[in-house]
């Protein structure tokens, strides 16, 4: 058979913002954690996937693989000959000190800073269609890692890279045409910027990026990034729990033209007002903004914004979850919350720790005092994999919580295993 380019895998370089070089970092640095050793995966091997002259690669670099774009072999774009198969991990005498992820974040975070390509921007000249495009390319590249890294490793990575557009918005010349769509990738990247530091616990800095992104997206006339900041804003509202103006600024979100025309903005506006409506008591809105949201998932086709990347079925439900917890309805929460948690995609990673100690938070509220202890002896394992203080904050108020049950050994000793490892 004639060698083919493996173009899926050339793709997925690009969307995670990886050189061959730092891919076959990131497969040796994986293998350590799969193997107990790394593997000796250069550049030259990456080439070698890509150019299809290794159509399906040994095991040591084949998991690591799986295990760094959360996808399947075929959807990297390998093909399998009749004995191919992958193999389980080998398992381990005793467990490894887990030190790679700090590692992991600071790696892609510098990694990504230089694969964006932010030196291609101009500092000079004139601006054409082709240097906005190239500024809408960050956004989906940053998302790629939020879902597994969290804000707190992309926050600054984003930041630079506004720094770069604000410098070229400011020295460059450009006619209105590309003003205008200047504006928008502008807007799209302060939001983005924004949602980042949000998730590191950095509200002062999220407020004014949000702000940024507002006014950007009204000379623009982007009537969507409207909309999307002010969704994110009464998230913000939420954390720090101001629910009614939460709910005022949701609801003002949902009546937009913008909202109106787009389902997947539709469905999850009406996700977050339906947690809103249940945190103040509200119990039937609570259940009519659920029904809207699943109608309007229903209408969904094609693939969503690169920030709306996250909204899959598993998200709805999760978020339906959270409404019934809010609700009181814990039996009911935990239930959908493990539903969530069965269909989460790998690559959803910070959202597994986040739904996990939603689901440890709905068994402790119902009594369960021991089950919620595993799941939260599970969140705590996974969340030193993801840097987001949001999630964090999350689990810091559960183990409060589950002080008031030290009487059950079970607690006792969880409470007493993340005192000793400042977990």
């Amino acid at each position: 058979m004639p060698k083919q380019r493996n173009t899926k895998l050339e793709a997925l370089l690009v969307e995670f913002g990886y050189t061959h070089q730092q891919l076959a970092d990131e497969v040796n640095q994986t293998a350590q954690d799969v193997f107990g050793k790394p593997t000796q995966c250069t550049d030259r091997h990456v080439r070698r996937w890509i150019a299809g002259n290794v159509q399906w690669p040994w095991s040591r670099y084949l998991l690591p693989l799986q295990q760094i774009f959360g996808r399947s072999p075929e959807a990297m774009g390998f093909i399998p000959r009749n004995s191919s198969r992958v193999p389980a991990p080998p398992r381990r005498s005793a467990p490894v000190k887990e030190e790679r992820p700090v590692r992991r974040r600071e790696f892609i975070a510098a990694g990504l800073a230089a694969a964006l390509g932010l030196d291609a921007i101009p500092s000079a000249g004139r601006l054409g269609t082709a240097d906005v495009e190239r500024i809408r390319a960050i956004v989906p590249a940053l998302y790629n890692h939020d879902h597994a890294l969290g804000g707190g490793a992309l926050h600054t990575v984003a930041e630079q890279a506004l720094r770069f557009v604000h410098y070229a918005l400011n020295h460059c010349t450009y006619g209105s045409r590309v003003e205008r769509a200047l504006y928008a990738a502008t807007g799209d990247l302060a939001a983005s910027a924004g949602w980042f530091a949000y998730d590191a616990g950095l509200q002062e800095d999220a407020t004014s990026l949000y702000s940024e992104a507002l006014q950007a997206g009204m000379l623009a006339g982007d009537g969507m990034l409207q909309a999307r900041v002010w969704s994110n804003l009464a998230m913000q509202a939420r954390l720090l729990d101001r629910d009614q103006e939460a709910l005022r600024i949701g609801r003002a979100a949902v009546e937009t033209r913008q909202a109106k025309a787009d389902p997947w903005l539709m469905s999850l506006l009406h996700c977050r007002q339906a947690v809103g409506h249940a945190r103040v008591g509200e119990r039937a809105r609570a259940e009519r903004s659920l029904a809207r949201a699943e109608s309007a998932y229903d209408r969904t086709n094609g693939e969503p914004a690169a920030w709306l990347s996250f909204l899959t079925p598993a998200e709805l439900t999760g978020l339906a979850g959270a409404t019934h917890q809010a609700l009181g309805r814990y039996g009911q929460a935990q239930e959908l919350t493990a539903s969530a948690l069965d269909m989460l995609e790998p690559r959803f990673e910070r959202n597994r720790v986040y739904y996990t100690v939603q689901s440890a938070q709905a068994l402790l509220d119902g009594g369960e005092v021991e089950q919620a202890v595993a799941e939260a002896g599970r969140a705590t394992a996974i969340g030193e994999r993801v840097q987001s203080e949001r999630v964090q904050g999350k689990l810091d108020g559960l183990r409060q919580q589950m002080r008031r049950h030290a009487h059950v050994p079970a607690a006792a000793d969880f409470l007493e295993q993340t005192r000793r490892t400042g977990a």
